[in-house]
Protein backbone atom coordinates (compact mmCIF):
# COMPACT_ATOMS: atom_id res chain seq x y z
CA UNK A 1 0.00 0.00 0.00
CA UNK A 2 1.26 4.02 -0.75
CA UNK A 3 1.05 7.09 0.89
CA UNK A 4 -2.23 7.68 1.56
CA UNK A 5 -4.13 5.10 0.59
CA UNK A 6 -6.07 1.97 2.72
CA UNK A 7 -7.96 -0.50 1.94
CA UNK A 8 -11.74 -1.23 3.45
CA UNK A 9 -12.85 -4.15 4.80
CA UNK A 10 -14.73 -4.70 1.58
CA UNK A 11 -11.67 -4.85 -0.36
CA UNK A 12 -12.50 -1.31 -1.96
CA UNK A 13 -9.75 1.50 -1.72
CA UNK A 14 -9.72 4.81 -0.39
CA UNK A 15 -8.02 7.46 -2.50
CA UNK A 16 -6.60 9.59 0.01
CA UNK A 17 -6.19 13.45 0.56
CA UNK A 18 -4.58 13.87 -2.67
CA UNK A 19 -7.46 13.36 -4.54
CA UNK A 20 -9.53 15.45 -2.24
CA UNK A 21 -7.26 18.52 -2.55
CA UNK A 22 -7.23 18.64 -5.96
CA UNK A 23 -10.85 17.70 -6.44
CA UNK A 24 -11.69 20.67 -3.99
CA UNK A 25 -9.04 23.16 -6.34
CA UNK A 26 -11.30 22.17 -9.37
CA UNK A 27 -14.54 22.92 -7.76
CA UNK A 28 -12.84 25.95 -6.52
CA UNK A 29 -11.38 27.15 -9.90
CA UNK A 30 -14.77 26.34 -11.68
CA UNK A 31 -16.68 28.61 -8.75
CA UNK A 32 -14.95 31.68 -8.91
CA UNK A 33 -17.14 33.18 -6.41
CA UNK A 34 -15.79 35.97 -4.58
CA UNK A 35 -16.21 36.09 -0.90
CA UNK A 36 -13.72 39.21 0.86
CA UNK A 37 -13.14 36.86 3.94
CA UNK A 38 -9.27 35.51 3.75
CA UNK A 39 -8.66 33.27 7.32
CA UNK A 40 -5.83 31.51 5.88
CA UNK A 41 -3.32 32.37 2.89
CA UNK A 42 -1.87 29.00 2.83
CA UNK A 43 -5.01 26.66 3.09
CA UNK A 44 -5.61 24.37 -0.76
CA UNK A 45 -9.35 24.51 0.94
CA UNK A 46 -9.47 28.11 1.31
CA UNK A 47 -12.03 29.29 -1.39
CA UNK A 48 -13.03 31.32 -3.49
CA UNK A 49 -10.55 31.18 -6.08
CA UNK A 50 -8.35 34.59 -5.10
CA UNK A 51 -8.11 33.76 -1.44
CA UNK A 52 -4.91 32.91 -1.66
CA UNK A 53 -3.14 36.09 -3.02
CA UNK A 54 -2.16 38.47 -0.33
CA UNK A 55 -3.52 41.26 0.26
CA UNK A 56 -4.88 42.12 -2.83
CA UNK A 57 -7.81 39.97 -3.93
CA UNK A 58 -7.43 40.45 -7.90
CA UNK A 59 -9.11 38.40 -10.32
CA UNK A 60 -7.93 34.58 -10.30
CA UNK A 61 -8.43 31.60 -12.53
CA UNK A 62 -5.82 29.25 -11.48
CA UNK A 63 -4.84 27.66 -8.31
CA UNK A 64 -1.35 26.98 -8.52
CA UNK A 65 -0.04 23.61 -6.87
CA UNK A 66 2.74 21.15 -6.28
CA UNK A 67 2.56 17.41 -5.92
CA UNK A 68 4.85 15.75 -3.74
CA UNK A 69 6.48 12.08 -4.04
CA UNK A 70 6.86 9.64 -1.38
CA UNK A 71 9.94 10.52 -0.61
CA UNK A 72 8.92 14.30 -0.33
CA UNK A 73 10.45 15.24 -3.27
CA UNK A 74 8.52 17.52 -6.06
CA UNK A 75 6.76 16.09 -9.12
CA UNK A 76 8.06 17.02 -12.37
CA UNK A 77 6.67 17.53 -15.97
CA UNK A 78 7.80 18.40 -19.08
CA UNK A 79 6.46 21.65 -21.47
CA UNK A 80 7.39 22.75 -24.33
CA UNK A 81 7.96 26.56 -24.17
CA UNK A 82 6.31 29.53 -25.60
CA UNK A 83 8.97 31.83 -25.53
CA UNK A 84 11.02 29.88 -27.94
CA UNK A 85 13.87 29.62 -25.22
CA UNK A 86 14.43 26.25 -25.04
CA UNK A 87 12.38 23.16 -26.75
CA UNK A 88 11.37 21.61 -23.79
CA UNK A 89 11.70 22.98 -19.93
CA UNK A 90 10.83 20.77 -16.83
CA UNK A 91 8.17 22.68 -13.88
CA UNK A 92 6.58 21.12 -10.54
CA UNK A 93 4.03 23.73 -10.58
CA UNK A 94 0.36 22.71 -11.99
CA UNK A 95 -3.12 23.50 -12.87
CA UNK A 96 -5.80 21.00 -12.33
CA UNK A 97 -8.17 20.95 -15.63
CA UNK A 98 -10.27 17.70 -15.22
CA UNK A 99 -10.75 14.80 -12.98
CA UNK A 100 -12.37 11.17 -13.42
CA UNK A 101 -12.23 8.07 -12.61
CA UNK A 102 -12.15 8.69 -8.90
CA UNK A 103 -8.19 9.70 -8.24
CA UNK A 104 -7.27 10.75 -12.05
CA UNK A 105 -6.76 14.11 -13.24
CA UNK A 106 -5.61 16.05 -16.02
CA UNK A 107 -2.96 18.38 -15.47
CA UNK A 108 -1.81 21.51 -17.04
CA UNK A 109 2.08 21.90 -17.02
CA UNK A 110 2.70 25.35 -15.78
CA UNK A 111 5.92 27.84 -16.70
CA UNK A 112 7.73 28.97 -13.93
CA UNK A 113 8.91 32.41 -14.57
CA UNK A 114 10.92 34.80 -12.70
CA UNK A 115 10.36 38.80 -12.05
CA UNK A 116 11.65 39.61 -15.97
CA UNK A 117 8.98 36.65 -17.07
CA UNK A 118 11.74 34.69 -18.07
CA UNK A 119 11.41 30.73 -17.96
CA UNK A 120 12.88 29.75 -14.52
CA UNK A 121 15.31 26.15 -15.40
CA UNK A 122 14.28 24.12 -12.24
CA UNK A 123 16.56 21.39 -13.18
CA UNK A 124 19.97 21.12 -11.73
CA UNK A 125 23.44 21.01 -13.07
CA UNK A 126 23.48 17.39 -13.08
CA UNK A 127 20.41 17.43 -15.76
CA UNK A 128 17.92 15.12 -13.68
CA UNK A 129 17.03 16.36 -9.68
CA UNK A 130 14.86 19.82 -9.09
CA UNK A 131 17.44 22.01 -7.69
CA UNK A 132 15.07 23.14 -4.85
CA UNK A 133 17.16 27.01 -4.40
CA UNK A 134 15.86 27.80 -7.92
CA UNK A 135 12.16 27.53 -6.71
CA UNK A 136 12.41 30.50 -4.77
CA UNK A 137 13.21 32.42 -8.67
CA UNK A 138 9.67 31.69 -9.41
CA UNK A 139 7.63 34.70 -9.08
CA UNK A 140 5.11 34.27 -12.13
CA UNK A 141 3.12 31.25 -14.11
CA UNK A 142 2.63 30.87 -17.75
CA UNK A 143 0.17 28.61 -19.05
CA UNK A 144 1.50 26.01 -21.35
CA UNK A 145 -0.04 23.56 -24.06
CA UNK A 146 1.07 20.72 -22.30
CA UNK A 147 -0.74 18.66 -20.10
CA UNK A 148 -0.50 15.43 -18.08
CA UNK A 149 -2.90 12.36 -16.87
CA UNK A 150 -2.09 11.19 -13.28
CA UNK A 151 -3.14 9.05 -10.93
CA UNK A 152 -3.32 10.95 -7.83
CA UNK A 153 -3.38 7.89 -5.33
CA UNK A 154 0.69 7.97 -6.26
CA UNK A 155 1.33 11.10 -4.09
CA UNK A 156 1.64 11.91 -0.87
CA UNK A 157 0.77 15.44 -0.86
CA UNK A 158 -0.18 18.43 -2.31
CA UNK A 159 1.07 22.23 -1.82
CA UNK A 160 -0.80 25.23 -2.85
CA UNK A 161 1.19 27.86 -3.78
CA UNK A 162 -0.80 31.03 -5.45
CA UNK A 163 -4.24 32.29 -6.68
CA UNK A 164 -3.25 33.56 -10.20
CA UNK A 165 -5.19 34.84 -13.28
CA UNK A 166 -3.56 33.09 -16.11
CA UNK A 167 -6.50 34.00 -18.70
CA UNK A 168 -7.99 30.13 -19.22
CA UNK A 169 -10.88 29.97 -20.95
CA UNK A 170 -13.73 27.75 -18.93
Amino acid sequence: MGCGKTTNPNGSRNSGCVCDVVRAILDIQNQAVRDECSPCTANCFLEPLGGIMSPSRNHADTRVFMLLTNDGSPFKAFFKTKHGESDFCTSVFFRVEDMFDDCCATLRVLEPEDHHHKTVDLLGDDGCCIDMGKLCDVKHWQSTESCITVDLSCFCAVQCIADVDLNICN
